[in-house]
């Protein structure tokens, strides 16, 4: 059975890397799967991509183009919020690979539109990666949980009409959406409890599949070798934040900030520094009151195992997140890590036992579970052990791959079978 997956990257950004573990984890349990990425970054010769000039042009002009329709409005970050106005005709390479499911993950930037997934004409699969294909374009709602309903008046567009461009979003999905062979898969229970609550997939099977890493790159490496090769001090405590930036209040640079002067101003600064990657530097020396080891943009797995192997706690203080690629990183290298109680935060991070969870959003409560991890070195070698054998449990690329296979299966089977025939519950 040949499954084609289809994703606005093939390798940039969390959800990207994720399709493709998922992709190449697949063919390595001898599925036929293929991947379509916009944007093709590697030179795996199952990823496929644009192939003329006028295909690969358009590819560079459609994320612009797909956010035209928010110039009338006022968004602090236009990534914020996609609208899926354009997108890229895929019938051709559909009906060339001709695959039994069409795998749908992060199709935003311009990809797909929204009334292109009907032109697919086979059961979807959708891993959601953030919270846009149930609301009217933003991808994380910031808590107003208008989704529910028909969206409107969007906070994130800084609107006060119903009739904003939000709605007329929502209203588009609903109707190209509604006959739909569709099946939702979430990598968090959280993000699996919001779009079973959504108006536009309620009533829709949803699934909970978390992500898969390798569990042979991602794993625990001699601190002292991995601090020698990133030129990182051996003689100090270290605490790792990584970001895209410190501009996205989603990450929550502002929480990690107030939790380290916290730290500092309570007397447990003494030996630790902190380590950033990711772009997450601040711009200004007094942003943060420890010293700071910068390893900007890590582009390879090897690299990111040997951060998170150097560092003594993780820190993830984002204020909404599905199943951050970085949590689960950090546990399989056998670094405990310190977040808040949100999202998919609480499907990796057991309180005490492999991090801590802090009620959101108490920054000193954070502070408070940092000087905890950091202060007592053999609980804090436990807590690593103990974050490792949760990811080979929970986490292990091959084995969440396999689910997969079998949902795969299943909806084959239920196609093959007609209309007519009985759903089939997982």
């Amino acid at each position: 059975m040949k499954i084609l997956h289809l994703s606005a990257n093939d390798l940039m950004g969390g959800a990207a890397r994720s399709a493709f573990r998922l992709h190449q984890s697949l063919q390595a349990l001898g599925h036929e799967s293929l991947l379509l990425a916009q944007k093709r970054q590697s030179r795996d010769p199952s990823v496929l991509g644009p192939e003329t000039m006028f295909e690969k042009v358009m590819a560079q002009a459609r994320p612009h183009l797909d956010r035209l329709p928010m110039r009338t409005y006022q968004v602090s970050d236009p990534f914020l919020f996609s609208t899926h106005v354009v997108g890229w005709s895929l019938e051709r390479a559909v009906r060339r690979t001709n695959p039994a499911i069409a795998h749908l993950h992060w199709i935003s930037s311009g990809f797909m539109a929204i009334e292109a997934l009907a032109a697919l004409r086979r059961p979807l699969v959708w891993t959601l990666h953030d919270m846009w294909a149930f609301t009217g374009g933003c991808h994380y709602d910031q808590g107003c949980g208008r989704y529910q309903e028909r969206c409107g008046s969007c906070p994130i567009l800084a609107s006060s009409r119903e009739a904003d461009l939000s709605r007329r979003n929502w209203e588009r999905k609903a109707r190209a959406w509604r006959d739909l062979d569709l099946t939702i898969v979430t990598p968090s229970r959280w993000l699996g409890s919001c779009a079973e609550s959504s108006s536009l997939f309620r009533g829709l099977r949803v699934e909970v599949i978390p992500y898969g890493l390798d569990l042979d790159r991602f794993k625990r490496i001699d601190k002292a070798v991995a601090r020698q090769l990133l030129g990182l001090p051996q003689d100090r405590l270290l605490v790792l934040f990584g970001a895209m930036g410190t501009d996205v209040p989603r990450k929550g640079f502002a929480h990690f900030q107030a939790a380290v002067r916290s730290l500092v101003q309570a007397g447990c600064g003494g030996r630790t520094e902190l380590v950033v990657m990711g772009g997450a530097k601040p711009t200004r020396a007094q942003d943060l009151a420890l010293p700071v080891h910068d390893l900007g943009v890590l582009h390879d797995d090897i690299a990111l195992a040997l951060a998170y192997a150097a560092a003594d706690v993780f820190v993830a203080p984002s204020t909404q997140e599905n199943l951050a690629n970085t949590v689960l990183e950090a546990l399989a290298c056998g670094t405990p890590t310190a977040a808040f109680r949100i999202g998919g935060m609480p499907d990796m991070i057991d309180h005490q036992v492999t991090g801590w969870l802090a009620e959101p959003f108490h920054s000193e409560e954070l502070a408070a579970g940092l000087a905890w991890l950091l202060e007592d070195p053999e609980r804090l070698r436990r807590l690593g052990q103990q974050a490792r054998e949760k990811a080979e449990r929970e986490f292990e690329m091959k084995t969440n791959a396999r689910r997969y296979a079998r949902l795969y299966q299943e909806l084959s089977r239920t196609a093959q079978l007609g209309p007519g025939a009985a759903s089939i519950s997982g």
